[in-house]
C-alpha cells in the first residue's frame, strides 16, 4: 500500500487530473477554474483569483487564493492565445 501511495504521488507531480479540473469550481464565485502550468495553480477568471496546487493537490480554501494583477491575467490570456495559434 505504501509503495502504491508513493508511486501515485510521484506520478501526480504538480498537475491536476483532467477529470478533476473539469469538476472543480471556484469556492468564491462557483465558476469554472482554468489550469495554469507555471506556477501550478487554478485560476478563476471571473474574479481574478489564483489558487495554488501543492504536490498535485488544489488548495481551494478561500484564504489560500491570491488576487491577480491585471498584468498577470493579461499574461495568462496571451499565453493561452499563443498556444491556440501555434497549434
Amino acid at each position: 500500500m505504501v509503495r502504491l501511495s508513493k508511486w501515485l504521488l510521484k506520478e501526480a507531480g504538480t498537475g491536476v487530473n483532467k477529470t478533476l479540473s473539469d469538476i472543480l469550481v471556484c469556492p468564491l464565485s462557483k465558476q469554472a477554474l482554468r489550469v495554469c502550468e507555471e506556477p501550478p495553480s487554478l485560476i478563476s477568471d471571473s474574479i481574478g483569483v489564483s489558487f495554488p496546487i501543492k504536490d498535485g493537490i488544489p488548495c481551494l480554501v478561500p484564504t489560500d487564493g491570491k488576487i491577480l494583477d491585471t498584468d498577470d491575467t493579461m499574461k495568462h490570456d496571451n499565453a493561452a492565445d499563443d498556444s491556440v495559434n501555434n497549434k
